[in-house]
């Protein structure tokens, strides 16, 4: 197993912008880029994708309350209720693996989202150093983490 290169990390980086750009019509502020060496401090609604097949791993998206609900009512969605927040952040993380499939192949099988409420959900589901991409918009902090290790 093979981690990612700078290449195919900065693909999830781009990925994130274009994600809010197209999204929002406002790009985010990626206020850090890192290898985690500790524990890794999540928001309370958490979208997680399973990559296997040329990579293997998964990519989660950890957002607050408060960010989710922006993004909803900019879609003109009234129902703010914590499943439909939920089904929004595992909606990201699908978008964000369906680009990575356009990137790192059709190999790549990607699983259904899993939707996890509560910031230890991210500390029980990445690995010892995942790496974490942290952003701001609309000044609001929101997280992915990147854990995935080419296969071949």
């Amino acid at each position: 197993m093979q981690t990612l290169n700078e290449e195919e990390l900065k693909l999830f980086v781009d990925s994130v912008r274009r994600y809010f750009q197209v999204t929002t019509h406002h790009e985010p502020q990626i206020t850090s880029a890192f290898l985690a060496t500790g524990d890794i401090e999540g928001h309370d609604f958490n979208g997680l994708v399973t990559f296997s097949g040329s990579y293997n791993g998964h990519v989660l998206v950890s957002m607050p309350q408060r960010l989710l609900r922006e993004l909803l009512l900019m879609q003109h969605e009234t129902d703010l209720s914590d499943g439909n927040l939920l089904d929004a952040v595992g909606e990201i993380a699908n978008t964000l693996g369906g680009n990575a499939r356009k990137s790192l192949g059709a190999g790549l099988q990607i699983s259904v989202p899993i939707k996890l409420q509560g910031s230890a959900g991210v500390r029980a589901r990445v690995r010892k150093h995942p790496y974490v991409i942290t952003l701001r918009w609309n000044h609001q902090p929101a997280l992915v983490c990147i854990d995935l290790e080419r296969s071949h």
